[in-house]
């Protein structure tokens, strides 16, 4: 592993910027996933800063700024979710990554975000999401965690590594190293945080799957050794993008495959049509992806988008600016989501991927990769597990216990920087639970809905019980209130700005918006 010995790495590293995005169901007091509308109280989904929808209406995403220290974010999450639940009404807030019981696809209501020409893309993607894979995947929660280095760092490393490139440059090629070790390695996250052995019945109902029931509990299906089904077969997996292999050797590799499955028609889609015998639409296009954000990757580069562009056409004008981890389940047992020892290790876990040598990915690389991450998902707690590595299969404990010892000097870099100790305290805690699997999220949610004698969903829901609790125990200052709802005024009157600021068709702007995508695979000087 390579080791940052700039003149102040310290101060370096103190610059560090996370922030949080975190899904959750609305539902009922019943448990059943609501069917109000987005709360108006909460402001508009479309421009509002910190509280949007993912999918559906009832599927509520709050969005932290970014913050140099962990506490802040977690201070940011908590106000959030104090003003949700001032504004629900006696709805409450799912805690787990797989759904509460659900209906058929029509009873999972699609998100809105007005008559814009953006809020109207927003909505048809949804649409063909639906189409392309059912409504029900769409429904499950997850967090978010976006990562950035400060250019302080990125300047002594790349003084130290003797690099010529220009800052940008250097940054995007060393994120895309960082990237191509964490889907080497993301397995471990999963295996650590891992929260979703089971589902409610009403998941997979006319699904094939390899689950089988809980017990005498017809209610819900599981499988022993599950560590995250959502990042299984059963969550963000198609099989028209198991065809895809993502390059994520350098930026122009990127961006051409995944371009490439923008603008290339692909046979199933083309069969549902972009409208229908109505003129509606159903779908943006009949490609592979209707948008980037359609493939499910664990990790994804990122660059803050403007106003109509495409998250591509940023990157490949702009270069990388973050990354965002996308395989962190919702811990159902803490009423954010996430707590601050998780996130202290995942900053260590980066940092390990970043200074770690990070050989280019070949083909068969790629494939155990995808092999790695089925194993974890459904086999991760298995006694005797083994995970490619290299040419060869090689035990996943002793892997993950060398990752950790190797993390550990990574963690002692970050506690130097911020001098409080959380980064191998958060380590160390995590090295237990190699030893006794029943220490994991999963393990223990297994045990609790056997020991409790409940379902997955009542379980489930009687964590939503307590945290309701904690957070209407906590109610907001009248300052803090009125802020809030300051904020989700300003919203939608900009919504209803943007509404009637529209001066072309919605055919007119999405045939600007997929202009860029063209623009990508050309020339790298701006359209």
């Amino acid at each position: 592993m390579k080791h940052f010995g700039g003149s102040d790495p310290n101060r370096a590293l103190g610059g560090i910027l996370r922030g949080v995005e975190k899904e959750s169901l609305r539902v009922t007091p019943a448990g059943a996933l609501a069917q109000t509308e987005h709360p108006r109280a909460l402001g508009s989904a479309l421009t509002h800063p910190h509280v949007t929808t993912d999918y559906s209406e009832a599927l509520l995403e709050f969005i932290t700024e970014p913050f140099n220290r962990v506490g802040s974010i977690l201070q940011q999450l908590d106000r959030i979710h104090r003003y949700t639940y001032a504004s629900i009404g006696d709805e409450l807030l799912w805690p787990a990554s797989m759904p509460c019981s659900l209906g058929d696809d029509a009873q999972i209501p699609v998100a809105r975000y007005g008559s814009s020409n953006s809020g109207t893309m927003k909505t048809v993607y949804r649409l063909g999401l639906g189409h392309r894979y059912g409504r029900k995947m769409q429904t499950i929660a997850g967090v978010h965690y976006n990562f950035s280095l400060p250019d302080e760092f990125w300047r002594e490393l790349q003084v130290q590594e003797g690099d010529q490139q220009s800052l940008q440059e250097y940054k995007t090629q060393r994120y895309f190293d960082l990237i191509r070790n964490f889907r080497r390695h993301f397995w471990l996250l999963i295996y650590l945080f891992g929260a979703a052995p089971a589902v409610s019945r009403s998941f997979v109902e006319g699904r094939e799957h390899q689950l089988e029931p809980f017990g005498d509990d017809r209610e819900t299906f599981y499988s022993p050794y599950a560590t995250s089904l959502r990042m299984g077969d059963l969550g963000y997996q198609s099989a028209a993008q198991q065809s895809l292999l993502v390059c994520y050797n350098d930026l122009p590799s990127y961006l051409n495959t995944l371009c490439g499955a923008i603008t290339r028609p692909h046979p199933d889609y083309q069969a549902v049509g972009v409208k229908d015998a109505q003129g509606h639409y159903q779908q943006l296009n009949t490609s592979l992806l209707q948008i980037e954000n359609e493939f499910y990757s664990s990790v994804r580069p990122k660059r803050t988008t403007r106003f109509g562009e495409t998250a591509l056409q940023a990157l490949r004008l702009r270069g990388v600016e973050y990354v965002e981890v996308r395989c962190v389940d919702l811990d159902p047992y803490h009423p954010l989501g996430i707590g601050s020892e998780q996130m202290h290790f995942m900053d260590a876990f980066l940092i390990h991927c970043l200074l770690s040598d990070s050989p280019i990915t070949e083909q068969q690389e790629y494939r155990h990769i995808q092999e790695n991450q089925k194993r974890i998902v459904y086999r991760g707690r298995e006694p005797g597990l083994k995970l490619w590595n290299g040419g060869g299969e090689r035990a996943m404990d002793e892997w993950a216990r060398e990752l950790l010892e190797e993390m550990s000097d990574c963690a002692a870099l970050l506690d130097q920087s911020q001098g409080d100790g959380h980064f191998r305290a958060a380590v160390e805690h995590q090295k237990a639970k190699l030893g006794h699997p029943e220490l994991t999220p999963s393990a223990r949610i297994l045990a609790d809905m056997k020991q409790q004698g409940v379902s997955f969903s009542r379980l489930v829901m009687k964590l939503a019980e307590q945290h309701r609790k904690d957070f209407e125990d906590r109610p907001l200052t009248p300052e803090s209130l009125g802020a809030h709802r300051h904020l989700a005024e300003v919203s939608l009157a900009d919504q209803q700005a943007l509404e009637q600021a529209e001066g072309v068709t919605f055919e007119e702007y999405l045939r600007r918006y997929y202009e860029q995508y063209r623009c990508c695979q050309e020339s790298p000087q701006p359209c």
